[in-house]
């Protein structure tokens, strides 16, 4: 299994997008300052140094692309996830009503523990170990919701046999959408695609360094925005990948889940 690069908070973004502007800017000027003092003729070699410049800057906006293109599809699939969570557990809760009116109460109150357990579990992401607590507690409930179900469906006659058509499927969509959502939010670009983008933007500033170097003139504003453009887009990526102490966020889809508990009461 591939290792993913995983941030676990806003200032771990906010750190690494900062080392690599100053990295970036630092190659620039050391290799200005060598191309300074190693002067190649002029025009020696352009073309190849064209091709080279042309082909590594290719590569960065198209690295850059991938990755925002698979944060963003893996942000739109959790947001879909929630949604799809949120539905399965109102439809198993309404079915609720197919079983016999003596076994409603306690799965309606274990349904309502399980809801909030679920709607938390948003907001203990960021630590891990919280994570790890709020889902071992989901997979209990399930447990004894699924015991109690069965155990409530076991009866004879056309009611039960609805019963248990309806609520059993229900419960089972239920159960399966949270691991489908646990292997969604684990889910990351692995630690070789980050380490490139991180080498091609290194790179990238080393080669305009060798320009600078070899001209009278240059203007420090170009590598400052260079640096400032490549370092901002990557914090903008890790901000999609991990939703949850960032400016991008799934607060208001998460409240789907955590809105269920008014229709419970």
């Amino acid at each position: 299994m591939d290792s993913a690069f995983v941030v676990d908070s806003a200032f771990d973004a906010i750190f690494v997008c900062a080392l690599l502007f100053v990295v970036m800017v630092a190659v620039f000027y050391v290799t200005r300052w060598f191309a300074l003092r190693h002067a190649a003729p002029s025009g020696a070699d352009g073309k190849i140094a064209d091709a080279v410049n042309s082909t590594t800057f290719a590569l960065l906006g198209l690295l850059i692309a991938f990755t925002f293109s698979g944060a963003y599809g893996r942000l739109d699939a959790r947001r879909h996830l929630i949604v799809d969570e949120s539905n399965a557990i109102s439809t198993a809760y309404l079915r609720l009503d197919l079983l016999p009116e003596a076994t409603q109460p306690p799965l309606r109150e274990l349904f309502r523990a399980y809801t909030t357990s679920r709607g938390s579990l948003y907001g203990d992401l960021i630590n891990a170990e919280s994570t790890a607590r709020e889902l071992k507690s989901s997979a209990a409930m399930q447990m004894d919701i699924w015991r109690q179900v069965m155990a409530a469906g076991d009866c004879d006659g056309a009611e039960c046999e609805s019963a248990r058509l309806l609520l059993i499927p229900s419960i089972n969509e239920m159960i399966d959408i949270v691991t489908t959502r646990t292997v969604a939010i684990n889910t990351h670009p692995p630690m070789p695609v980050f380490v490139a983008l991180f080498a091609l933007a290194i790179i990238g500033s080393a080669l305009i360094g060798v320009r600078a170097g070899r001209k009278e003139q240059f203007g420090h504003f170009h590598i400052f925005l260079f640096a400032v453009v490549v370092s901002s887009i990557l914090y903008l990526i890790l901000d999609i990948e991990y939703p949850r102490f960032g400016l991008v966020r799934l607060d208001h889809v998460n409240e789907t889940i955590v809105n269920l508990l008014q229709m419970m009461q």
